[in-house]
């Protein structure tokens, strides 16, 4: 599992917010929620969450990084007031853990606009703050002018390839396609400067430059078997922020940027430099092809065919199945169609699961993007004046809740469903951030229009994946276990007038149809499934389930892949599937859920991540912690 990261942006138009502006809206709301008592909260609660999601507004994008950038003491004022609040609210979660049994209703709705302040809190000081520190370390404390857009781009990318590093880590690379960059390519200095580093470029390695047109390309790489979780990003950082021919390129108010990177697990071609993804089109034996760089999530399973039908003369030292990629768009360009049909003729050749971003010197302000198959996926983030691509919802949201979820199998086409299942959609730096800036198409071609329908809603913030001061995950979920479990709980248990705990959820969880269904018999079957250590907390799950019904349902723990394979009936209008998922994206436990709900089935979920692709699929969930641990 690899991940994909690109920002496509244009120049803002928004005026710079004010530090009355912003201050206005953050002083004070500490004070307020102070004066207030639990059975009173939800309203100020409310309110506070109101003002501060409305000084996020303002901070994010590049007109609130530049308010940060020129006032030093803006964001030290911005950051004592969240400090303040922070604690009041650890307060407040305290007294709702402590009468978690009674008013389940009241407190639920507590806890849910608490949550919705914690997450305006962390999005100011996390991601808002955290940005112009990074930006003013990564460009210097002289940027300015479409420096400063660039660099926020680089910053975008690199915050969510550390996110993204759970998904593959063995390399990772940053590509920045470089228009109207101001310099004088034939000056003394700068052809030296690309001399320098004309050995990197080419196999395309760390630091590698290349002169394409009036246009420079640059990538940043790093390939290390052995390693922590956000070495790789640190690598790259750290030769960004020692390029100086970067900064002389962005030292102007007119230069634009594409970035597009990957955090790579390898699967195809060793762990090396030139097998880090992006990798460009530049064949072995001519360079002088229309210029294209990509990255690749899954395989190309048909590339050492490709390569040969295609005579296509490639360095010994490259030997990832990405190569392909570039290099038959490159072709197909040169043959004379535009970017986006040689793209689409490029990709429809290719066998295997895959997700792409390409870009190109055709389409400079520009990015293709191609998805195809089951377990792949890319989102569109929709921010203000860019497009936040990812491979992962959490590589979007530290600047939008705003996505649009490519779909890799449904086909465009019904009358042709096996040549147009997939999506390919070219993104506009002219108008970035809207939706008119989408062209989408299906594989073979078919136009998908794109409408507000597609917009989807993020349920989660960045701070639902940040690993705080622990070296892994893993270390992590082991030391939060008693809080999240008390918020798993939180509100769900209600003490009746005999002193006996009852449990208490919603319809969000179990739906009232699903209910009924349980009352009046129909449910003859309970199948709890799940995958690895999922299908381990199935079998508890199923045991306490069987001491409920007495017999009269038969209840069996089984692994996904186990009932898909082998327990399968074509009418399964008797069967509740109860699917466990950490993640909501587990491959053989969702396309069960698939398979089960297509036979009438009726699905719910234990599940930790919202918005994950588990939840999506149920028709209830029951979240662990608050499904933002």
């Amino acid at each position: 599992m690899c991940g994909i990261i690109a920002v496509v942006r244009r120049r803002s138009a928004r005026a710079v917010p004010s530090r009355d502006d912003i201050l206005s809206l953050v002083v004070g709301v500490t004070e307020e929620l102070r004066a207030v008592d639990l059975e009173s909260a939800e309203a100020p609660l409310r309110s506070a969450g109101d003002r501060l999601h409305e000084a996020d507004r303002l901070l994010r994008g590049t007109p609130g990084l530049r308010a940060l950038l020129a006032d030093s003491g803006l964001a030290g004022a911005i950051r004592s007031e969240i400090s303040a609040l922070n604690g009041l609210l650890d307060s407040l979660e305290g007294q709702l853990d402590a009468q978690a049994t009674v008013d389940s209703l009241d407190l639920e709705a507590v806890n849910a606009v608490l949550i919705g302040v914690r997450d305006a809190a962390w999005n100011i000081e996390r991601d808002r703050l955290r940005a112009a520190e990074v930006v003013a370390d990564l460009g210097g404390r002289d940027l300015h002018g479409a420096g400063i857009d660039a660099i926020f781009s680089i910053h975008q990318a690199l915050s969510a390839l550390d996110r993204m590093e759970v998904r593959g880590r063995d390399s990772a690379g940053l590509h920045l396609l470089i228009s109207e960059h101001g310099l004088d390519l034939d000056s003394p200095d700068v052809v030296a400067a690309i001399k320098e580093r004309s050995n990197a470029a080419e196999l395309f390695t760390d630091s590698a430059v290349k002169r394409v047109g009036d246009r420079l390309s640059i990538v940043y790489k790093v390939a290390a078997e052995i390693g922590e979780l956000g070495d790789n990003t640190a690598s790259l950082r750290a030769s960004i922020r020692n390029d100086d021919l970067l900064r002389r390129a962005l030292d102007n108010d007119t230069a634009e940027v594409v970035v597009l990177g990957h955090t790579r697990w390898a699967s195809v071609g060793i762990i090396s430099e030139p097998n880090a993804h992006p990798v460009n089109s530049d064949l072995a034996d001519d360079s002088r092809l229309p210029y294209c760089t990509a990255v690749l999530n899954g395989d190309v399973d048909n590339y050492g065919d490709l390569i040969r039908a295609e005579d296509l003369c490639i360095a010994e030292d490259i030997t990832t199945d990405t190569k392909v990629i570039p290099t038959l768009t490159s072709k197909h360009l040169s043959d004379g169609h535009d970017i986006t049909e040689a793209f689409r003729r490029s990709v429809s050749v290719f066998e295997g699961s895959v997700a792409i971003g390409l870009s190109s010197v055709d389409a400079p302000t520009d990015l293709l993007l191609a998805l195809r198959g089951s377990g792949q996926s890319i989102y569109v983030g929709l921010a203000e004046d860019s497009f936040i691509v990812a491979s992962e919802p959490y590589g979007v949201v530290e600047e939008t809740q705003r996505y649009i979820r490519m779909d890799g199998e449904t086909p465009a086409n019904p009358d042709n469903p096996s040549a147009s299942r997939g999506q390919i959609m070219r993104l506009s730096g002219e108008l970035a951030g809207e939706l008119e800036a989408i062209e989408r198409v299906g594989y073979d071609g078919t136009a998908l229009t794109v409408t507000e329908e597609d917009v989807a809603t993020a349920e989660v913030t960045t701070r639902d994946i940040d690993r705080g001061d622990y070296q892994h995950y893993l270390l992590k979920e082991i030391s939060e276990s008693p809080r999240s479990f008390r918020k798993t709980l939180r509100a769900k248990l209600t003490e009746g007038d005999d002193g006996q705990l009852r449990v208490s959820v919603g319809d969000s969880t179990m739906p009232t149809h699903v209910a009924e269904k349980l009352s009046a018999g129909e449910i003859r079957k309970i199948y709890v499934i799940g995958q690895g250590t999922a299908a381990i907390a199935g079998q508890a799950v199923a045991e306490s389930i069987k001491n409920e019904v007495d017999g009269h349902i038969h209840v069996q723990a089984i692994a996904a892949t186990e009932l898909s394979g082998f327990g399968l009936r074509k009418d399964m209008s008797d069967v509740l599937v109860i699917a466990i998922s950490q993640s909501g994206t587990t491959t053989d436990t969702n396309r069960t859920v698939d398979i089960v709900k297509q036979r009438g089935a009726s699905v719910l979920a234990i599940v930790n991540r919202r918005g994950s692709d588990l939840t999506d699929r149920a028709e209830g969930v029951l979240y662990t912690s608050d499904g933002r641990d």
